[in-house]
């Protein structure tokens, strides 16, 4: 007698360990907390519609709204005991999805959602959060721009100026990156108007005062540096070359080439047993600032950090060199060897004035000493018929060049400085401990990295309702939260034993790292698979065997092996 057997298999891998990362960030909680869909709505939570999502995001690398219902398809068993046993695949089909975008983009809602997740996940990871990082990028999109207000053409940072644009900024938790505010707006807006309503959201998530909020020199307006300090918090940026500060730089670094001025050496902290690398050189001064604020003056002291870079110099030396080769090149294409097709100059102002404009392209002026000889041919012409015999006279100019090394070597002693200014107390931040933080610029880089590519993919979008790009881009930044908690928590579990994570690299098993990141560690769970076997009277739950790599991953971001081996606990003969 023939016995019926069927199985269903399930890929499972890294689902129950994202799962279990919303969970405790309280993601589906709070958000079903604070948004109150339409009262006729049926099925799954808002918010467990968006955890949901979200595992779909983190752990196929996508977040197209088309590709989510076959997904959960495909994983409806065990989706139904982590999200819901009620979850239905129309529970995640293109419309419902699309309500959840357009909730995500009713602005009151999203900033109490984004500030209590921010609140619960600091205090339940512990993070440190007395640095605060902001800066912004743009997002290309495919876009007809007109009659919207959030989506414009401005400058793309990723030379994109064909496409529609617009602009995220994020403030961030340093060191690990986390973001606690993601703002959206217009891509023509300008980037320092960003700065202090992105200040004040931080500042209403992590509610106390007293902490360094760090961005790059687009953050040194004298009136964002005013409300920081209004708020009796610090600040550290770069100051850029306008104006007067480029002045004011070149002043202080010749009292340091001159030796008038100590300077103290900055040292990043040695990895793996190597030795400590020198990264910069400096000294501070400091002078009194003053500004108006909410109708009030106030007057506070700022430190000038005056940092020596030798990878910046030796940076910039590189391209000097390679721009004063392309100049030359050009210069000398300018006089050619007489020859057919080959334009002469006669005219000497002609041909300075484009002389002029490569040295203004390359940016050489005065590193490159021309000199102009007059060359003067004569040819003789015989007679023909009424023509007397005549003698031409043709005129070229010929462009002689040299380098003039004087003025390049002191180009290069200028090369490398930069000029910070910080309102820190020294015994609070040292020179060396503000520039070691401004040095941590990289993380937010990743965040953008990670947001616009690969796992998150936003850029180039493709929606065309304007809110459902708003709601798309802050459900994205949940997904970046969840990738960047889940980095920092291994990371900072093998610091605590100074232990090291092997078999995360396909191509070399016993390789370990101390720095593993995310997608590293998510792909580490890939093969895992649930597979149920109905047989008659009885139905048998099986999973795949967790391994020691898997099983270690686990238990360094605190998490019970159980939210996988429970998948298979309940073989239980079938009800009557």
């Amino acid at each position: 007698m023939m016995t019926e057997v069927e199985v269903q298999s399930e890929r499972v891998d890294d689902i129950p360990l994202l799962i279990e990362q919303m969970q405790k960030m309280g993601m589906a909680e709070i958000i079903d907390a604070n948004i109150k869909p339409h009262w006729r709505r049926q099925g799954l939570s808002v918010g467990q519609t968006i955890v949901t999502w979200l595992t779909f995001v983190l752990s196929e690398s996508d977040h197209r709204l088309s590709y989510v219902e076959p997904w959960v398809a495909r994983l409806l068993g065990t989706l139904k005991r982590f999200i819901n046993p009620a979850l239905t695949e129309q529970d995640l089909n293109d419309d419902r999805l699309g309500d959840v975008l357009r909730y995500l983009s009713h602005d009151p809602s999203w900033t109490t959602i984004e500030q209590e997740i921010g609140r619960r996940t600091i205090r339940v990871y512990r993070l440190p959060q007395d640095c605060v990082r902001l800066d912004s990028t743009t997002v290309s999109l495919y876009h007809d721009p007109e009659g919207t207000e959030l989506i414009r053409h401005g400058h793309s940072k990723d030379q994109r100026p064909d496409l529609a644009q617009l602009k995220v900024m994020l403030a961030t938790l340093d060191p690990l990156g986390v973001p606690l505010v993601t703002q959206i707006v217009s891509g023509k807006t300008a980037d320092d108007g960003l700065y202090i309503p992105a200040v004040d959201q931080a500042r209403a998530v992590l509610g106390q005062s007293g902490l360094l909020y760090v961005g790059d020199s687009k953050m040194e307006a004298l009136s964002t540096r005013a409300h920081i300090v209004a708020g009796g918090d610090y600040y550290l940026t770069a100051l850029s070359l306008k104006g007067t500060q480029a002045e004011l730089l070149a002043e202080l670094v010749q009292l340091a080439l001159a030796e008038e001025q100590e300077l103290v050496d900055v040292f990043r902290d040695p990895v793996g047993g190597q030795e400590p690398k020198l990264i910069a050189q400096g000294y501070e001064t400091s002078r009194v600032q003053e500004a108006l604020v909410a109708n009030e003056v106030i007057q506070w002291q700022e430190r000038l950090l005056v940092v020596y870079s030798p990878t910046l110099a030796q940076s910039a030396y590189r391209g000097l060199q390679g721009r004063l080769q392309r100049a030359e090149e050009k210069l000398l294409a300018l006089t050619p060897v007489p020859g057919r097709g080959k334009r002469q100059y006669d005219d000497l102002a002609l041909l300075q004035a484009a002389a002029e404009a490569i040295l203004q392209k390359y940016r050489v002026t005065g590193l490159l000493q021309l000199t102009y000889e007059r060359q003067v041919s004569h040819r003789q012409i015989r007679k023909y018929k009424e023509r007397p015999a005549r003698t031409e006279e043709k005129v070229r100019y010929q462009l002689h060049l040299s380098r003039d090394e004087a003025a390049i070597q002191a180009q290069f002693r200028m090369m490398g400085w930069r000029l910070y200014v910080l309102n820190a107390p020294a015994e609070q931040f040292s020179l060396a401990q503000a520039i070691l933080a401004y040095r941590g610029a990289p993380n937010i880089e990743r965040d953008f990295s990670r947001l616009k590519g690969r796992p998150l993919g936003l850029q180039p979008a493709y929606l065309r309702r304007e809110d459902h790009l708003k709601g798309l881009v802050r459900l994205l930044s949940l997904a970046l939260s969840g990738l960047t908690l889940t980095e920092f928590v291994v990371r900072r579990s093998l610091a605590a034993e100074n232990g090291a994570l092997a078999g995360l690299y396909p191509g070399n098993p016993k390789q370990e790292t101390q720095r593993p990141t995310t997608e590293r560690l998510l792909a580490a769970f890939k093969e895992i698979t649930l597979s149920v076997v109905q047989l008659p009277g009885q139905t048998i739950i099986h999973i795949t065997p967790l391994t020691p790599i898997q099983s270690r991953i686990l238990k360094l971001l605190d998490f019970s092996t159980s939210i996988y081996t429970d998948l298979a606990a309940n073989n239980l003969p079938n009800p009557p």
